[in-house]
């Protein structure tokens, strides 16, 4: 009996890894309206409608950044751009992650998943931008109460164009959320969110080839 002890204990632990494995594979990258979810399952790109099961995840709910998904009876919520399988049960004081690490894609430019007060944005990172840039159509669909901001005037590729400065609650890259940004909204087309120095500034950034990392200072 004794002999079989150790092995019954490496054989739970065995178990229990590729539980824990098998959790870390999922991640949310995005949602098609309300009934639907891109799921990168195992490291593969996955549309999954509500209620749908791919793959043993099954999508369970769909809220602004969060997917909520089942795996083998297990309930987990997804934050989206986060980190693949992390459990959302951290409270509001708990250490929060300071790390975030992004690969270019095509052209060269970094353009995370992410999202301004808990709605879902597209992000590309500009270091020439002075703050957080958002089009007038993109700050209304999410919500912003921007015309309340001060007026100001802002130079554009189509020259200068009246904007308002505004205070964003928080932005979330991946598992990382800063909060109380400053950001200004312009009229025109973007097909980005511009991540400026308003938020890059919290960051110690380093580039090597195709990858950034950038590690909050406070």
């Amino acid at each position: 009996m004794r002999s079989s002890l150790p092995r019954l204990i490496l054989l739970l632990g065995a178990l229990l890894g590729l539980q824990a494995s098998a959790m870390a594979g999922v991640s949310f990258n995005g949602s098609l309206g309300s009934k639907a979810a891109l799921l990168l399952i195992d490291g593969e790109a996955r549309t999954v409608q509500l209620g749908q099961v791919v793959d043993g995840v099954k999508l369970i709910a769909i809220q602004d950044d969060r997917a909520t998904v089942e795996i083998d009876g297990r309930r987990q919520v997804l934050v989206l751009g986060a980190s693949p399988g992390r459990l959302n049960n951290a409270g509001p004081d708990s250490a929060l992650p300071k790390q975030i690490i992004l690969t270019s894609g095509a052209g060269g430019h970094f353009t995370p998943l992410g999202s301004i007060n808990n709605h879902a944005v597209q992000f590309l990172v500009d270091t020439g931008a002075t703050s957080v840039s958002i089009t007038q159509a993109e700050a209304e669909r999410i919500g912003l109460r921007y015309r309340s901001g001060r007026r100001v005037l802002t130079q554009t590729a189509n020259g200068v164009v009246p904007a308002h400065l505004t205070v964003l609650d928080s932005i979330r890259v991946g598992d990382v959320l800063v909060r109380n940004v400053e950001a200004i909204v312009i009229p025109g087309e973007m097909s980005h969110v511009l991540l400026g120095n308003s938020f890059l500034t919290r960051f110690l950034m380093k580039r090597e080839n195709d990858v950034m990392t950038l590690e909050l200072r406070y």
